[in-house]
C-alpha cells in the first residue's frame, strides 16, 4: 500500500493496519523447499566487504 501522501503518521499506520487485514494471506513454504530460498542473493561479493 502506498502511503506516501498521507502526512499523519498515526492516520499512514491506521492506513496500512487496515491494508495488511485485507490482504490475502501470504502462501507457506513447501516442506521441500529451502528456508533461505526466497532470500534475496548477491552477484559477486568483494573482498573484505559486508554482504548486506
Amino acid at each position: 500500500m502506498n502511503t506516501t501522501k498521507v502526512a499523519d503518521k498515526a492516520e499512514r499506520k491506521k492506513l496500512k493496519r487496515v491494508a495488511r487485514k485485507k490482504a490475502a494471506p501470504k502462501p507457506k513454504r513447501a516442506a521441500g523447499v529451502a528456508r533461505g530460498s526466497t532470500k534475496k542473493k548477491i552477484r559477486h561479493q568483494a573482498q573484505g566487504q559486508r554482504k548486506r
